[in-house]
């Protein structure tokens, strides 16, 4: 789990502490405020604890936001200058694990606290980014592997964690209730045939290809949880979950994040919808771990402010939209 991180000069980020919550952790903003390049950093700083990776942070970096040298991701000043981000997390035997990654404009780096950081052990960690891959997965995996495309690392790694088969067994109870819950909203099962995704119902097997993206995306799901690449431990990165989903199903996608925090998945989302915003609020129960975090910029640097409800939030450009734009349609004048 995932407990805080720090970024120094990194990025979009001159200064940033957020703690986290060990549930579900909604990143909101206008464009430009960082919320995807926070969840890269984390999600690049889980991938090199994982006992299974043979990359190192370097390289990770390098391969998910391909810049044209790791120095680039140092925050732009006069001069030379340098950087740094730390990432905190708390594993099942309530050890406190940190990790610090320093970096200069000229491309030197060093990890400090890596031994603790890393541990002999196997983490479920997912991104889901906003575009679909699932469409295009059919000999993905195997060009990727051996011709230079710009493709950020993300994408790569969905399409490989999609095609992992299911799991041996009965599935659980909790995993059970998810996947009917999917599997109700996109009227059908998910199935791989080779490297080719397909919706499975009394018609017969229908090509993601020819399937509403919305649907896709849920249909990534599906596979995810039924092959075990989210499941209680897991930690989840989603860029936009609500993106080419049709309004009317955002509280059943909302019930399908509860339900997997419930289970024990830590979430980060990045959104700027005001739908899901407020579907979230009105579905979560008071056991539900749930955190906002609001990034804003003040005099040109990027602020954040954490809150444990929507409405204690001071910062928000969604809701600011929104009001403005009801009032507009009420007819009404609308000042910033």
């Amino acid at each position: 789990m995932l407990t805080e991180i720090k970024i120094d000069n990194i990025t979009a980020f001159e200064n940033l502490d957020i703690k986290l919550s060990k549930g579900i952790n909604v990143f909101i903003g206008a464009n430009g405020t960082g919320k995807t390049h926070l969840m890269k950093l984390m999600y690049a700083a889980m991938l090199v604890a994982d006992v299974s990776s043979k990359k190192t942070l370097d390289q990770i970096l390098q391969n998910i936001f391909l810049p044209d040298s790791l120095g680039r991701l140092v925050k732009r000043s006069l001069g030379r200058g340098s950087g740094s981000f730390s990432v905190y997390r708390q594993d099942d035997d309530d050890t406190p694990r940190y990790m610090r990654y320093e970096l200069s404009s000229l491309g030197k780096s060093q990890t400090i606290n890596h031994r603790i950081w890393t541990k002999k052990q196997s983490y479920n960690i997912v991104y889901i980014p906003v575009k679909d891959m699932l469409a295009n997965s059919p000999g993905f995996k195997s060009l990727y592997e051996k011709r230079e495309l710009y493709f950020e690392s993300i994408y790569a790694d969905i399409v490989d964690l999609a095609l992992l088969p299911p799991l041996k067994g009965h599935a659980s109870k909790e995993k059970t209730i998810l996947l009917d819950l999917i599997q109700q909203i996109i009227d059908g099962k998910v199935i791989k045939k080779d490297e080719k995704f397909y919706l499975k119902n009394k018609q017969g097997n229908l090509e993601f290809t020819l399937l509403a993206e919305g649907y896709r995306k849920l249909g990534l799901l599906y596979s995810l949880i039924q092959n075990g690449s989210i499941s209680s431990g897991s930690i989840l990165f989603w860029d936009e979950p609500e993106a080419n989903l049709n309004p009317k199903l955002t509280q059943q996608l909302v019930n399908i994040i509860l339900e997997l925090q419930r289970m024990g998945t830590q979430i980060f989302i990045a959104t700027h919808d005001y739908v899901f915003l407020k579907e979230l609020e009105l579905s979560k129960k008071k056991e539900d771990a749930l955190m906002y975090h609001s990034l804003y910029k003040e005099n040109e640097e990027i602020k954040s402010q954490s809150v444990e409800n929507l409405n204690e939030i001071s910062n928000n450009v969604i809701n600011d939209t929104f009001d403005s734009l009801v009032g507009r349609a009420l007819g009404f004048e609308w000042e910033d």
